[in-house]
C-alpha cells in the first residue's frame, strides 16, 4: 500500500500534467523529478569510435568494465581496429593492463589475449604471453599451449614452429592432444612437408593420440592437392577402417579432387552418397558438381541437377548462380543465363562483372539486348 506522502507526490505531479497541457511543461517536470538522462552503453561507444586514439582511450576507461572486455567481440574488434592503424603500442598497453586484472588469473582469458596478440600479429608478445603465465598466477595447460601454437603457425616459420614443439612441452611438462596434433599437421601441409605430417599423425597415435576425421580430412585434402591421389585414397580407406567416419568438409575434398580430374559423374555419385548416409551436402558440394558437369561439357546434366535441386525447394547462393550463368554464357544459352541472372539479382546478389559482359554481348548478338539492359546494367554498376 502506498504511503500518504508518496501518494500525495503523485497526485500532485498528476495535476499538474492536467492542469498544464504544455508538453515542453511535461517534460520539465519529468526532468525535476531526478532523472538523469541514460549515458550511451560503453559497448556502443566503442563499436561507433573510429579514432584511433579516442577508442584507445574509451576501451583504457572500461578496462575494468566486465560488460566490455568480457565480450569477445567488443575486446577483438577495439584491437583489430587499432592494429588497423599501427597503433600497436595502443594494444600492448590495452592487453598488458589485462593481464593485471582478476580475470588474468583465468588460463581461458590469457589464451583469448595471446589470440588477439596474434590476430595483430605481435607474435613476440603472444609467446611471452604463454611463457609468463605463471607470472600472474594463471595454470598453463595443453589449452594455451595450444593458442600460443596456433599464433605460431600464422608466422609460417616452420623452424621457430619446430623448436617451440620440441622445448615448450617438455619445460612446462605439457602433453599433446588431438587439437596440438592438427595444428601442427596442418601448419606441414600449408608448407608442402606432408611426409612429415603423416609421420607425425603416425607417432602421436602410437602415443595414445587418436587422429580425428580433422586429421584425415587435412592431410587428404594435401595429398590431392599435391598430385598424389593413390595416397590421399588410401588415406580415406585408412580413416573409415579406423572407424573415422568422413565429414561434410571430408567428403568435400573428395568431390573437389574428382573434379579436378575430370571424372563430374564420379563426383556427382560421391554427392548421392553423402545424402543416402545423412550428410547434407551445402552450396560447395552442389556448386562442385555443377562446374564438374560443365567442364567437361554435360550441360544437360548440370541443368537436370540444378533443376532437380531447385524443384526440390533448395535455395541457391550467389557462386551456384555465377557458376551457372557463365558456363550457360559459355554454351550460348542466353535466354536461361538472363533467367537466373534476373532471379539472382532479386535476392540482391550481383554477378561479377565479366559474366554480365558476356551476357550483355550474347543478347545483343540475338537480338534481344532492351530485354536485360536495365536489369544487367545495374547488375554491372553494383559490381
Amino acid at each position: 500500500m502506498l504511503s500518504l506522502r508518496v501518494t500525495r507526490r503523485f497526485r500532485n505531479f498528476a495535476a499538474a500534467v492536467l492542469l498544464t497541457h504544455s508538453p515542453a511543461a511535461v517534460s520539465n517536470l519529468i526532468q525535476n523529478q531526478n532523472q538523469k538522462p541514460l549515458e550511451e552503453p560503453a559497448l556502443l561507444k566503442l563499436k561507433a569510435e573510429r579514432d584511433p586514439e579516442k577508442l584507445f582511450n574509451l576501451f583504457k576507461a572500461n578496462a575494468e568494465n566486465k560488460l566490455v572486455v568480457e565480450n569477445r567481440f567488443a575486446f577483438e574488434d577495439t584491437v583489430s581496429r587499432l592494429a588497423g592503424a599501427n597503433r600497436f603500442d595502443y594494444i600492448e598497453h590495452l592487453l598488458e593492463h589485462q593481464k593485471t586484472l582478476p580475470q588474468g588469473r583465468r588460463e581461458g582469458y590469457m589464451v583469448r589475449i595471446i589470440m588477439l596478440y596474434g590476430k595483430a600479429g605481435m607474435i613476440e608478445h603472444a609467446i611471452d604471453t604463454f611463457h609468463n603465465m605463471h607470472l600472474r598466477g594463471c595454470k598453463r595447460t595443453v589449452k594455451s599451449f595450444n593458442a600460443a601454437l596456433k599464433v605460431l603457425t600464422g608466422t609460417r616459420d616452420l623452424a621457430t614452429i619446430e623448436t617451440f614443439v620440441n622445448e615448450a612441452p617438455k619445460k612446462f611438462d605439457i602433453e599433446f592432444d588431438i587439437f596440438s596434433v592438427n595444428i601442427i599437421v596442418k601448419a606441414l601441409c600449408e608448407r608442402g612437408v606432408l611426409d612429415k605430417s603423416y609421420l607425425l599423425m603416425v607417432e602421436m597415435e602410437k602415443s595414445g593420440v587418436t587422429p580425428d576425421v580433422i586429421t584425415y580430412t587435412t592431410l587428404t585434402s594435401a595429398y590431392y592437392k599435391n598430385n598424389k591421389a593413390e595416397i590421399g585414397n588410401g588415406l580415406w580407406n585408412l580413416m573409415v577402417l579406423k572407424g573415422c567416419l568422413p565429414n561434410l568438409a571430408t567428403f568435400n575434398v573428395r568431390i573437389q579432387y574428382l573434379v579436378n580430374i575430370r571424372r563430374a559423374w564420379h563426383a556427382n555419385d560421391v554427392m548421392r552418397l553423402m545424402q543416402k548416409i545423412g550428410i547434407v551436402p551445402d552450396e560447395v558440394s552442389y556448386n562442385l558438381v555443377l562446374k564438374g558437369f560443365f567442364q567437361v561439357g554435360h550441360f544437360e546434366m548440370a541443368k537436370l541437377v540444378y533443376f532437380s535441386l531447385r524443384g526440390k525447394g533448395h535455395k541457391f547462393n550467389v557462386k551456384v548462380y555465377q557458376t551457372m550463368v557463365h558456363y550457360l554464357c559459355k554454351g550460348g544459352e542466353f535466354d536461361l543465363a538472363y533467367t537466373m541472372c534476373r532471379d539472382c539479382m532479386r535476392t540482391n546478389w550481383f554477378l561479377n562483372v565479366d559474366t554480365i559482359h558476356t551476357l550483355l554481348e550474347g543478347l545483343k548478338k540475338n537480338g534481344q539486348l532492351n530485354k536485360g539492359k536495365l536489369h544487367l546494367t545495374k547488375s554491372s554498376i553494383a559490381s
